[in-house]
C-alpha cells in the first residue's frame, strides 16, 4: 500500500484569484452501507442525525430519492466516481476496479490533473491494488505513530477481524448475523478504530491547509457497514422502543431465489422482534456516530473559514437489509429500496437562490460526477452519463430525472463476475451469500438483473428468473410482485421501453480522442 508524505514545498503553490473563484474546495464524505430511510430529517423513528439535519436547514439539499447503480461496494463506487453505469466498462463485480492504463478515469484523477490537491483517507474498493493511488491522489493517508501520539489514542482492532467470539457457536443463530453489539472503548472516550483515524487525519489536513490551491478531500469511511457494533454514547443514544416494524415477505415463490438461500443460510428466521430491534438500534447508533464525525469536519471547515467556498457531498454507496425480510447485510442482484435508496446531501458553495431542505427529485449516484465537474468548471477527459444537479440546486430547472436504474448479478458461466472464492469459507461472515454464487444449477441464484424505478413503480428484469413489478404507492415494502397482474400491463410496457432505451443510450463509451488512421 502506497503512502505519500506531504512536503512543505507543496504548500507554496499559488493560483490566480480567477482560478480560485471557479474552483471550490470539495469534501466527499462517503459512509459505507447507510440505507436511505434511516435519517432524522426524514422522520425515521429513533434516528439521531442532528448534524445532517442542521446542514440542510439553511445550506444544503437532501435528496430522499437518490439511488445507487449497484448494491455492493466496488461496482457502486466505480460507478459514481466515474459517471458510468456498471455495465459500461465491465465494472460490475467486486474484483474489477478502475485501471487508468485501460482508459478508466475518476473524479479524483480528473481533479488532480486540473490542479486540485487530492487527500484520500479511508477504504479503497475503487482503484486496482496493483495500480496504486498515485494517479488519483496526492496523499493517501495512513496514520503514523506520531499521529497517534498527537491524538492521544492507540489504534483499536477493526470490527471485521480480531476476536470473533461474539459470533457464538458455528451452528448458532448469531454466527452469520453480523451482530456484535456494544464496543468496549476501554479507558478512552471513543473506540478509536480506522474510521476515527481517518476523521482525525482529515481534521488535521483542514487545519494545516492554508494555501490557495483548491483541495478535494475524499473520506470513504467504513461505518455503518456491519458488523453491527458501536461504542457509547452512540450505542445507548437510540430509543429501542421507537424502532418501527420490519418489512417481511408473505411468500418467497415469486422472489429471487438468492434471497431465500441467504435467509436460510443466515439462520435468523426465529429471532424475536426484541433481538431484531436491538440490531437495528445498534445500526442506528453506528449512523449516529458517522453523523457526529461529519459534524466535526463541518465545524473545522467553518473554523478555518473554508465552509462557504466548499462543495460538500455526503453520500453512501448502497444500503443494508438491517432485518427487513429477515435478512442482514446486502446482495448483488436484488434491488429493494433498503439497498438501492441511499442518503445524498449536497451543500453547494455559497451563492444566491440555492435550494435547501429535502427534495423528492429522482437522482442517480452517477450524477455526482457531472455535478462535481460542473461546480469545478472542469471538462473531463472522457465521456460519461452523470447529469449535473447544479442547475436544479440553483433553481434554474425544476426537473432532473424521471427514472433511475440499478444492476447486478452475472450470466451463466461468467464465474469471474462472482465474488472471490477466498470468501467462500464456511466460517466466513459472508458464506451464506458467497456460497450461492458459484452454483450453475438450473436456476442461477446469482442471475444478472436490472431495475428501472420511477416514483410509482419498480420493474426488475432477470436473466433466468421471474421478473418483478411493484406498485410502490400501494406497496412501499415491495411485498407483492404484480408482474402477472393484467391491470399493470401498460405500466410494465412503459418501464420495459424505458429500460431498452436506457441500455441503447448507455451501452458503451467512445473515447473523446480518436486514433490516427493508417492508409499505407
Amino acid at each position: 500500500m502506497e503512502f505519500f508524505s506531504l512536503k512543505p514545498s507543496i504548500y507554496t503553490v499559488r493560483l490566480s484569484k480567477t482560478f480560485m473563484m471557479n474552483k471550490p474546495n470539495i469534501l466527499i464524505f462517503n459512509p459505507d452501507q447507510w440505507r436511505g430511510d434511516m435519517l432524522g430529517y426524514l422522520g425515521y423513528p429513533g434516528a439521531q442525525t442532528p448534524n445532517l439535519d442542521s446542514i440542510i436547514k439553511d445550506d444544503a439539499v437532501a435528496f430522499k430519492n437518490a439511488f445507487c447503480q449497484a448494491t455492493v461496494c466496488t461496482p457502486s463506487r466505480c460507478s459514481f466516481m466515474t459517471g458510468w453505469y456498471p455495465h459500461v466498462h465491465g465494472h460490475r463485480t467486486m474484483h474489477y476496479m478502475l485501471h487508468t492504463d485501460q482508459g478508466d478515469s475518476s473524479i479524483l484523477s480528473e481533479l488532480k490533473n486540473k490542479d486540485y490537491f487530492i487527500w484520500w483517507g479511508g477504504k479503497n474498493d475503487l482503484i486496482a491494488g496493483q495500480e496504486g493511488y498515485r494517479n488519483h491522489c496526492d496523499i493517501y493517508f495512513e496514520p503514523t505513530d506520531r499521529n497517534f501520539q498527537k491524538w492521544g489514542y492507540t489504534q483499536q482492532p477493526g470490527t471485521h477481524g480480531g476476536d470473533l467470539s461474539w459470533r457464538g457457536p458455528e451452528d448458532g443463530d448469531n454466527y452469520y448475523s453480523f451482530f456484535k453489539g456494544k464496543l468496549d472503548k476501554k479507558d478512552k472516550d471513543i473506540y478509536f478504530d480506522d474510521d476515527w483515524s481517518m476523521v482525525y487525519g482529515a481534521l488535521d489536513f483542514i487545519k494545516d491547509y492554508k494555501q490557495e490551491k483548491p483541495f478535494c478531500l475524499f473520506l470513504p469511511l467504513g461505518y455503518p457497514h456491519p458488523p453491527y457494533c458501536v461504542e457509547d454514547p452512540w450505542f445507548s443514544s437510540i430509543d429501542r422502543t421507537l424502532i418501527p416494524k420490519r418489512y417481511q415477505y408473505k411468500t418467497w415463490e415469486d422472489k429471487p431465489s438468492l434471497l431465500k438461500g441467504i435467509m436460510d443460510g443466515q439462520r435468523m428466521q426465529d429471532w424475536s422482534d426484541e433481538r431484531w430491534n436491538e440490531l437495528r438500534a445498534v445500526y442506528l447508533g453506528m449512523c449516529a456516530r458517522v453523523d457526529y464525525q461529519f459534524g466535526l469536519l463541518v465545524n473545522q471547515l467553518k473554523e478555518n473559514n473554508l465552509y462557504d467556498d466548499t462543495l460538500i457531498i455526503f453520500l453512501s454507496d448502497h444500503g443494508d437489509f438491517t432485518g427487513d425480510y429477515n435478512l442482514v447485510e446486502k446482495t448483488q442482484n436484488t434491488f429493494q429500496d433498503c439497498l438501492t435508496n441511499v442518503p445524498l446531501i449536497i451543500k453547494p458553495p455559497k451563492s444566491e437562490n440555492t435550494l435547501n431542505g429535502v427534495s423528492d427529485a429522482m437522482i442517480e449516484l452517477i450524477d455526482i460526477a457531472g455535478t462535481i465537474y460542473d461546480y469545478s468548471n472542469i471538462e473531463p477527459s472522457y465521456w460519461h452519463f452523470g447529469k449535473s444537479i447544479k442547475n436544479f440546486i440553483e433553481q434554474k430547472t425544476d426537473n432532473h430525472r424521471e427514472e433511475v436504474f440499478t444492476e447486478g448479478g452475472r450470466l451463466r458461466l461468467e464465474r469471474q463476475a462472482s465474488e472471490n472464492q477466498s470468501l467462500n469459507l464456511p466460517h466466513g461472515l459472508y458464506y451464506p451469500r458467497v456460497s450461492l454464487q458459484g452454483q450453475e444449477d438450473e436456476i442461477l441464484m446469482h442471475t444478472k438483473a436490472t431495475m428501472c424505478r420511477n416514483k410509482k413503480f419498480k420493474y426488475i428484469k432477470r436473466a433466468y428468473e421471474k421478473d418483478e413489478l411493484y406498485n410502490l404507492i400501494k406497496d412501499p415494502g415491495e411485498i407483492n410482485n404484480v408482474i402477472d397482474d393484467p391491470q399493470y400491463a401498460s405500466e410494465l410496457k412503459k418501464l420495459k421501453e424505458k429500460m431498452l432505451s436506457w441500455y441503447q443510450e448507455t451501452c458503451d463509451v467512445v473515447p473523446l480522442k480518436g486514433d490516427e488512421r493508417n492508409f499505407n
